[in-house]
């Protein structure tokens, strides 16, 4: 796709922590829908604001699929994630419509529940293991991302001796920057997760890749659907630690009331998961048709960014939106999506969230940072924005 020279760039971003850049507050207070260059280099539409970022939720012209994949505008160098986008808009949405069918049975608040103890021993190990290492540590790296992992491996089905084993194949994906290379891996995580299948179909136990095993006849299905599951949720859970224990370090009145009241954890995590990324959450999909909204026209082929936390800071719809309160009353932000895009993980990722919070201020209530927030780095240029690393100590 040409690109025109004047666009914004969202290339040039290096994200701030906890706050939204200078180029996405221009943006958002311009228009509600505005065409930047994507860090991939092409043209794109990047929604800015709540109301039109949720009615675009609603709308089935937004799909996977692009007439020719190939050329197709991108948000991100990314071969992994262009193995994902198909030429057909209709077996998209069928693809998008039949996971959710397969997958909200096994997010029922019943099941979720069931499921608390679980994440809380998991929680406690990986906690244990990371003290045991010493101070200062990496929040990120020693406890965030293993909890993370522990808990979505448990849920998946996957044994804790085949864990180091999907943590290199998905390493490697993370690195790899040319499509065959990537096909590789896929074709590996795949053949991992088909293998599961295979034994858990003879031997079924309480986890997702069984209970699939009960509505999907193939192994072969089974792979790609517990793949997705395994990104899709990986990364919101620990990024959310990450930056919710930056949150509460810095407003200590806040945590202790948190604390002290389950109801109020419960509306401290909402604000969290409001508030912490500023910006930066992106799921690109395209235009299967010509679509009207915000004053523009946004055409069929055209790349459509949907900032998911950039909008949890629109000042139509949240009172000082910059300010971290535990105790907002109204906060219909839009973290976990909406409608048919909505997170199906989403109970299961605020249960994390609150074990985390709870399990780690309360056994080391001196957790801080060993740096200033504005010394804290962000991923840039990729789906969503986690710190790199977050060093503590306690």
């Amino acid at each position: 796709m040409t690109t025109s020279p004047e666009l914004p760039s969202l290339k040039a971003e290096v994200p701030p922590v906890l706050q939204l850049s200078p180029l996405l507050r221009d943006l958002q207070s311009k228009a509600p829908v505005c065409k930047v260059r994507t860090p991939a280099g092409d043209e794109g539409w990047l929604v800015t604001r709540h109301a039109e970022l949720k009615q675009l939720l609603h709308d089935e012209r937004l799909a996977r699929a692009h007439a020719d994949p190939a050329n197709a505008p991108r948000y991100v160098q990314n071969p992994f994630l262009d193995l994902l986008v198909t030429d057909d808009a209709d077996v998209a949405r069928a693809l998008h419509t039949e996971m959710r069918r397969l997958l909200a049975p096994q997010f029922s608040a019943r099941r979720v529940l069931d499921l608390l103890p679980k994440v809380e021993a998991i929680a406690e190990g990986v906690l244990a293991h990371f003290v045991a290492q010493g101070k200062p540590a990496d929040l990120h790296g020693r406890f965030s991302l293993p909890f993370s992992l522990s808990v979505l491996c448990a849920l998946i089905g996957i044994p804790a001796e085949e864990q180091g084993r999907l943590v290199a194949v998905l390493t490697k994906m993370g690195e790899l920057d040319d499509a065959a290379s990537v096909q590789e891996r896929q074709a590996e995580l795949f053949g991992l997760l088909v293998e599961l299948a295979c034994r858990k179909r003879a031997e079924p136990e309480d986890d997702v890749i069984s209970r699939l095993c009960v509505d999907v006849p193939s192994d072969e299905r089974i792979g790609p659907i517990a793949a997705g599951l395994l990104f899709a949720g990986l990364d919101s859970v620990a990024s959310h630690i990450d930056l919710g224990v930056v949150l509460f370090t810095r407003y200590p009145d806040q945590l202790k009331a948190a604390l002290a009241d389950e109801k109020v954890m419960r509306g401290g995590i909402e604000e969290i998961l409001r508030s912490a990324k500023a910006g930066g959450s992106v799921l690109p999909r395209y235009a299967t048709g010509d679509v009207e909204i915000g004053d523009v026209t946004i055409r069929t082929g055209d790349l459509i960014l949907l900032d998911f936390t950039l909008v949890n800071f629109d000042r139509q719809v949240f009172d000082e939106p910059e300010v971290f309160d535990i105790g907002r009353t109204a906060n219909p932000h839009l973290t976990f999506g909406h409608g048919m895009w909505h997170c199906i993980g989403a109970p299961l990722a605020r249960m994390q969230l609150k074990t985390a919070y709870t399990l780690l201020f309360t056994r080391l209530p001196e957790l801080r940072l060993t740096h200033p927030v504005e010394e804290l780095r962000v991923l840039s240029g990729q789906l969503s924005a986690g710190l790199t690393e977050l060093p503590v100590t306690w």
